[in-house]
């Protein structure tokens, strides 16, 4: 059954911003999958993600097709790292619920990308609450890439 709550949130994002968030899925998926082992939770976590993203019958063909050799492509600048975020973040809000284990995954994510642990909740509590700030998409990207310049990232 689709959630039409779900459905609704998806269909606030643009094709490009769609897309995006989808290969952060993918590269999230590829790095727990290139772990000798995956936790079952991390794996119902990324059912969830997949099933909100509605992903395509080209997506599922995709995943299954290249399921062994998915490989986690490491963002180069610091904005790619933030747009990385930006998308994890969207994805863990598409039902409107935050689960403990959606930031479990989230805070693995962003350490692999490089962020210290200290400042991964600031990135995520700086990116949830920004439209509730009265903050745009992109003056909130310029803010943390001067803040992670300053933490010397």
């Amino acid at each position: 059954m689709v959630n039409f709550k779900v459905s609704a949130m998806i269909e606030k994002f643009s094709k490009e911003e769609l897309e995006s968030i989808k290969t952060t899925y993918f590269n999230i998926l590829a790095l727990l999958l290139n772990k000798e082992s995956i936790k079952s939770k991390y794996f119902g976590c990324l059912l969830k993600w997949g099933m909100q993203l509605e992903l395509s019958s080209n997506d599922l063909h995709y995943i299954e097709h290249s399921f062994n050799h998915l490989k986690f492509e490491m963002p180069e600048t610091n904005l790619e790292k933030i747009n990385a975020m930006f998308d994890l973040v969207y994805m863990i809000y598409l039902d409107n619920i935050v689960e403990d284990i959606e930031l479990e995954v989230a805070a693995h994510y962003a350490e692999h990308l490089g962020f210290h642990k200290s400042i991964v909740g600031e990135l995520f509590q700086s990116i949830a609450t920004a439209p509730f700030d009265g903050k745009g998409k992109e003056a909130l990207k310029k803010e943390l890439s001067e803040f992670l310049k300053s933490q010397n990232y």
